[in-house]
């Protein structure tokens, strides 16, 4: 990926990078992340002007999204980690309540439609902390579990390739030219079916690392109708990512 361009659009200047694409032969096309970023996919021997003439022929269309996006992460406030604030968990709300025990080592688990964290210390750093930990271990093993069962079914997996976790910016998951699938830990925040959309998305790069024609037939054919969770966890990126 190339470093970031600017997009000028009366005073507002927009930032967007270039991803040059061997798959690409001369299209070049434009998006707009949930998040408001801008990434422009190009095939490789794209020269740069051409690359920014069709930045600047969308940049209207460019400044709406981005607009689009920044409105609602204007409305998202952060997280005070306190008894009664809500969190999120495969997509069902819950309670957050916070109880302090001078015994307690820092716990945290599911009662009813709570999350009960047990700590010493109700400081927000310190629930917050807990937190994050519930959700990365609920994560790593719910995820293990989706990978595992749909690498026995998808016909071009012979054995469950190995995953991790990181916290991306502006993606759900990706998938290494190793072959290595890579989950936001974030997206356990989400309902089912967009966990699964994302993770049948990844194993999908192990037979066509590229976003081909042929790579959404392979989609398409395992998780039909995969645009309708995609569309719902662009929606939510926002909320999701609010930690």
């Amino acid at each position: 990926m190339s470093p970031k361009h600017i997009l000028a659009y009366g005073d507002e200047r927009i930032p967007y990078e270039v991803k040059f694409d061997p798959s690409r032969k001369t299209r070049i096309a434009i998006h707009v992340e949930p998040d408001g970023s801008v990434i422009v996919d190009a095939p490789c021997d794209q020269p740069d002007e051409m690359i920014q003439k069709a930045v600047h022929k969308r940049s209207r269309w460019i400044m709406d999204h981005v607009a689009e996006a920044r409105d609602r992460f204007s409305h998202v406030r952060p997280k005070a980690y306190v008894s009664g604030e809500e969190v999120l968990y495969l997509g069902r709300r819950y309670m957050l309540k916070v109880v302090q025990d001078d015994a307690a080592t820092g716990t945290a688990r599911l009662r009813g439609n709570r999350l009960e964290i047990s700590t010493k210390s109700t400081d927000a750093g310190k629930v917050r902390g807990i937190v994050r930990a519930w959700y990365r271990l609920r994560a790593r093993d719910y995820f293990a579990k989706l990978i595992d069962k749909q690498s026995a079914v998808l016909p071009w997996i012979a054995k469950p390739p190995p995953f991790r976790m990181l916290e991306m910016t502006r993606q759900w998951g990706s998938c290494s030219p190793q072959g290595q699938v890579i989950l936001n830990p974030h997206l356990i925040k989400a309902p089912r079916t967009c966990i699964e959309y994302v993770i049948i998305h990844e194993l999908a790069h192990l037979k066509h690392h590229d976003h081909s024609p042929e790579f959404f037939d392979l989609v398409g054919r395992h998780a039909p109708g995969w645009e309708k969770p995609k569309k719902l966890l662009d929606g939510m990126v926002e909320v999701l990512a609010n930690d």
